[in-house]
């Protein structure tokens, strides 16, 4: 499935960085990603950019808000629901903290931003002329999200209490299980503790790429860094976490060849 016309709730449906420059953001990822630009202006809000692939809008540039002046850049998802209010409603409850909203983007949708008890933050969208992202799972798209956390339980049932979603563990090769999010029966997003200390909980976003080396290659030569180099996993594909000149964490995914897994 590349193109979507819409997202059941629980499902990641947008993606969204918070640069500090947003023009430099455009200058890494246009060539890094194959991504097309549109600069829309917000009025006192400033400009966003709106990123598309082939025609298809699928991610935001955000400017920074002035309280996280001298923050680095960071990669943020919004996660469907049907209804914002009310899913906002149960977030206090659940143990975590509603940051902002429920409020209203022009005609677009109207969104909260929340924290879960772990301290992960993520946004909450419910659609109005926008579902979020239209283009998805393909060369330059998101095709992955992953909740790093290091209190997995809490942070897991938070979201089960929340959104109606449910976890399963998926064993891996490595003996470790790996949780996915589960919507009408199939994974749509991962959940993983962080690989090593230090690193605060968040959520992970990955963009599908052809070839993972290249890419990570070519983040490199544009100013950024390889966090850890491509690696693979067993069908699952190859894959790498890089950092982009302004500090922003984003993965790499590309898919397994063809017959693998």
């Amino acid at each position: 499935m590349s193109r979507v016309d819409r997202y059941a709730q629980g499902t990641p449906s947008y993606v969204e960085l918070s640069s500090p420059d947003q023009q430099a953001a455009k200058e890494f990822y246009g060539p890094l990603l194959g991504w097309e630009f549109e600069d829309v202006d917000m009025g006192e809000a400033g400009v966003y950019v709106a990123v598309s692939v082939r025609g298809d809008s699928m991610a935001g540039i955000a400017g920074q808000m002035p309280h996280l002046a001298g923050h680095p850049a960071f990669w943020g998802a919004y996660i469907a629901v049907d209804d914002v209010d009310a899913a906002a409603a149960r977030v206090e409850p659940a143990g975590g903290k509603v940051e902002a909203g429920p409020f209203d983007v022009m005609e677009l949708g109207r969104m909260a931003s929340v924290q879960d008890p772990s301290g992960a933050r993520v946004n909450l969208w419910q659609a109005g002329q926008s579902i979020g992202s239209v283009r998805v799972n393909e060369p330059g798209c998101p095709i992955w999200h992953e909740l790093s956390s290091p209190d997995l339980p809490v942070a897991t049932k938070f979201y089960t209490d929340v959104l109606g979603v449910t976890w399963e563990a998926m064993p891996m090769e490595t003996g470790d299980d790996y949780t996915c999010l589960m919507v009408d029966g199939r994974p749509v997003a991962g959940a993983f503790p962080p690989p090593m200390e230090g690193i605060p909980p968040h959520w992970e976003v990955y963009f599908n790429v052809e070839d993972a080396d290249a890419v990570a290659e070519k983040a490199g030569q544009l100013g950024g860094k390889v966090v850890q180099e491509p690696w693979d996993v067993p069908g699952v594909g190859r894959m790498a976490i890089l950092m982009d000149p302004q500090g922003a964490v984003l993965g790499l995914m590309q898919n397994p060849p063809e017959g693998d897994g």
